[in-house]
């Protein structure tokens, strides 16, 4: 709910003094003098004047979807938002008793544990679901003590609604170069080898932290959710100028559980293709190296190549599980990428290309260090 009524923000008044008494148990902040000003509303996020943006959201809103670079700092938690809005569905003025209780012990704790360090330059943006209370309660606060505080117009709500119009219009400014080729021809290592040197590029499989593939999944990782890669998609092309090409390795619109925004992946499809061909002995051994996450856990690639027996029939799959149990890594490999990688990429490739413009065949000898660097020289010229 935004705070904008004589009623609510003499109710804030008085609920920042009962803040202060909580925090005066703890805080040395309140030695500092109070004064006469309130958080500025501002409408975007990218505001120079902000030195952190602070989501005051549940963690479970948080994790779902985030502006990226922003903290965590919640003035109530999942259980206790629930406990809150139940409580306000019977019982409104009972509910905002409960709930400012329970949002000012958290803003004091983070006052105790976070806020106490920051000098007086440190200008925090904060927001919760709506720009409504849960920011500008802490916003307040923050600004009384003496800070510089803003506080988002409309929350994320906002925000997310900036993102999506955000992904409809961005992509249409850049010019995108795809990079393509069978698995295991190293367009990932191509593609950050261009980042390194100075290239702009997204990686999509790092956004999405899955390589794309029925082994994609990052050991150890979970997939972001559908909005936070959709925010972390945007962020990074705000980032990059549209003066100059843009670097991005051909994927189907899904990579692993995440799907790419349609006008995004329209515009890839449509951009000239540089398709890397890599002898098969490069592409397996360094299909090995890139996949060791899998070598070291044996019984969980066993599982994931199971799933794989209503494409590949079950004669396959035992002959493959028979490679892996006898650590025949590069005959694992070698089979895996003939007779299913290769056909995979080659039918999504049909989907994937509508440029007008034939694919340039570039052929690579390897992956070191010399023939990457002929290969940038050739693809930048």
């Amino acid at each position: 709910m935004v705070v904008q009524s004589p009623q609510n923000i003499l109710f804030l008044g008085r609920y920042t003094k009962y803040c202060f008494r909580l925090i005066h148990r703890k805080s040395t902040l309140v030695s500092l003098p109070l004064k006469d000003k309130l958080p500025e509303k501002i409408s975007c996020f990218r505001d120079d004047r902000v030195t952190q943006i602070i989501d005051v959201r549940t963690p479970a809103e948080f994790v779902e979807d985030h502006i990226p670079g922003a903290i965590n700092l919640p003035v109530l938690n999942n259980d206790e938002r629930a406990i809150v809005g139940e409580t306000y569905s019977r019982n409104q003025f009972q509910a905002r008793k409960t709930g400012a209780a329970i949002i000012s012990r958290h803003i004091a704790e983070h006052i105790d544990e976070y806020f106490s360090t920051k000098d007086s330059e440190f200008s925090p943006l904060i927001y919760c679901w709506r720009g409504g209370q849960r920011s500008h309660s802490m916003a307040l606060v923050l600004a009384q003590i003496g800070f510089m505080s803003y506080v988002l117009e409309g929350g994320y709500k906002c925000y997310r609604h900036a993102v999506l119009e955000e992904l409809n219009s961005l992509p249409q400014k850049f010019e995108f170069k795809v990079i393509s080729g069978m698995t295991g021809n190293g367009k990932t290592k191509i593609l950050q080898y261009l980042g390194d040197h100075g290239h702009q590029i997204i990686d999509l499989e790092a956004l999405a932290k899955h390589k794309g593939s029925v082994l994609g999944l990052w050991h150890g990782e979970t997939q972001p959710s559908q909005k936070y890669f959709d925010s972390l998609l945007v962020d990074t092309l705000s980032k990059l100028s549209c003066d100059r090409p843009v670097w991005v390795e051909s994927e189907s619109v899904r990579i692993g559980n995440i799907y790419i925004h349609p006008n995004f992946f329209s515009s890839l499809q449509k951009a000239n293709r540089y398709c890397i061909n890599l002898p098969l002995d490069e592409r397996v051994k360094h299909t090995i190296s890139d996949y060791q996450n899998w070598i070291k856990n044996k019984d969980e690639l066993k599982v994931i190549i199971q799933k794989l027996v209503r494409i590949r029939g079950q004669k396959q799959i035992d002959h493959w599980l028979k490679l892996i149990e006898n650590n025949q890594w590069e005959e694992f490999v070698r089979c895996m990428l003939v007779e299913h990688y290769d056909p995979t990429y080659s039918a999504s490739q049909k989907k994937n290309n509508h440029s007008d413009k034939v694919a340039e065949q570039v052929d690579l000898l390897n992956l070191g260090e010399k023939s990457l660097h002929d290969l940038m020289t050739r693809l930048t010229r």
